[in-house]
């Protein structure tokens, strides 16, 4: 697998000062998956090239337990029970976190920025060509544009042919990628460090809680506000939710030191997960589904009549700044079984810097959803927003009996993915949910179904309807539940214990 870099800055042999590497000769470094090479081809006062090929060693990689991936799948990218997988497979030639290893391992000192013999041209953006010929792209040419382009890159994401004798057979799952801009080196391989793994969507190391500081590190200056942020975090990190919510808490963080007025999107990629993550399509009016969600909510709350309002599992807190700015809600409760969450919710919220009036008007309350609290009775409404595929169904009864028995709102609004939609979704593979910690997802007909049965056993009534745009043949993205409590009391199942 092949990454060049070339400059024209003059002398373009500079380059060699950058990388620690001089032009006239090839140097060659072990690495743990096999030997990586740094060649110059050309090297002259215009143009300098500099190519890092990663040759990997079969035996090594067979060694190394592939984690990274959603699908299951081993080192190799082929199903772990395929044998010959662990040798037959893409990883040698195919870009990957193998280059990206290789590339900080080869190139530490220019990732850092220093530079000996050339500081301040280190400090300085230069022009530069980064190429990768065979790059394994989860979401297509399309994402790649949409993960380098913000960072002031000119892409080229060309689709490799499955087979160019047979141009029918369409292209593959790989692109040549080039990207052409004026920046830092560093700047440059840190972008190239981070990205590589997110598009190919795998990792060939098993993902600890330290690679959170690997991407932090590798991210300072560009990740806290790049528009895909939350995708970019949880590929990084292998999808592990309790990573990748970490890193965003920090990402967060960093945007709120930044710029303390930056209250509205600061947790977006908390809270619009699934949908970033699945590649769901621009809207007509570029308006994220996560905002279209919110606002339908709002509207079933406000025709409601509803004053007093839970959001339960609010998250980092999205709809509750709605809310609060909204004067016809007189008390306003987020309730979350996640302290991090709340804190997140409490940051977004300033609550510490709201007048007494104001703080008095709303609460954060931690609570899990499957055990009854009294706290949350005699609401007018409540909200379960992309809640419910949280839990393992086992566990839903004891949800439905604490908040549709127990707490008994008037109105109950309840939203959750359409799964039937999700072969809309072009970076989702075929039988995957859109977020690694969901449960399930219903259908249609499976909502419509779960809804009834309990509106039926709590006495409400259901009106069901779909956020997004719709798609004649597998409906909306989201579908909303509005439960109208219909009768003064309803049967309680037992509580659950724990």
């Amino acid at each position: 697998m092949l990454i060049t870099v070339t400059t024209t800055h003059r002398p373009a042999t500079d380059l060699g000062y950058l990388l620690v590497k001089h032009p006239d000769r090839a140097h060659s470094f072990s690495v743990p998956t096999g030997t990586a090479h740094v060649l110059f081809p050309e090297a002259t006062v215009e143009r300098c090239t500099a190519a890092l090929l990663l040759d990997t060693d079969p035996a090594a990689l067979t060694g190394t337990r592939h984690r990274g991936g959603r699908s299951g799948r081993g080192t190799t990218g082929t199903p772990e029970g395929f044998t010959l997988g662990q040798y037959v497979n893409d990883r040698p030639y195919a870009a990957s976190s193998l280059l990206s290893s290789a590339l900080s391992t080869v190139f530490r000192s220019a990732l850092r920025g220093d530079s000996k013999d050339r500081p301040e041209l280190a400090a300085t953006p230069i022009p530069l060509e980064l190429r990768v010929p065979a790059l394994r792209c989860r979401g297509g040419a399309d994402l790649a544009e949409r993960l380098f382009a913000p960072l002031g890159w000119t892409v080229a994401a060309v689709p490799v042919p499955l087979d160019p004798r047979f141009p029918d057979w369409g292209d593959s799952r790989y692109v040549d990628l080039t990207l052409t801009g004026t920046l830092r080196l560093a700047d440059a391989l840190n972008h190239l460090y981070v990205l590589l793994p997110v598009l190919d969507d795998a990792k060939h190391y098993w993902v600890a809680p330290d690679e959170i500081d690997k991407l932090l590190r590798a991210g300072a200056g560009w990740l806290a506000d790049h528009p895909e942020r939350g995708l970019i975090t949880r590929r990084y990190l292998a999808h592990r939710r309790a990573l990748a919510g970490t890193a965003l808490a920090r990402l967060a963080e960093l945007r709120l030191a930044d710029d303390p007025a930056d209250q509205d999107s600061v947790v977006e990629a908390v809270d619009t997960g699934a949908d970033e993550e699945a590649g769901l399509p621009a809207t007509v009016d570029r308006q994220p589904l996560a905002a279209r969600r919110r606002a339908a909510v709002l509207a079933a709350l406000e025709a409601s009549g509803a004053t007093r309002v839970l959001d339960l599992g609010c998250g980092g807190g999205a709809l509750l700044t709605d809310l609060v700015r909204n004067r016809r809600y007189t008390e306003i409760v987020g309730t979350d079984v996640s302290s991090r969450a709340l804190a997140m919710a409490e940051r977004r919220l300033r609550l510490d810097r709201l007048p007494a009036r104001q703080q008095q008007r709303i609460k954060l309350w931690q609570s899990a959803l499957t055990y009854r609290d009294d706290r949350l009775r005699g609401f007018d409404a409540a909200v379960l927003m992309e809640v419910v595929e949280h839990l393992d169904p086992p566990r839903l009864p004891a949800l439905e009996a604490t908040v549709f028995g127990h707490a008994r709102p008037g109105t109950v609004v309840v939203t959750t993915p359409n799964v039937e939609y999700n072969v809309r979704y072009p970076g989702l593979a075929a039988g995957t949910l859109r977020h690694a910690d969901h449960r399930f997802e219903w259908s249609r007909a499976e909502f419509a179904a779960w809804a009834g049965r309990v509106g039926t056993t709590y006495g409400y009534t259901v009106a069901i309807s779909g956020v997004g745009d719709e798609d004649p043949e597998v409906g909306a993205p989201t579908q909303l539940a509005v439960f109208s409590s219909a009768t003064p009391s309803a049967p309680e199942q037992p509580e659950e214990t724990a």
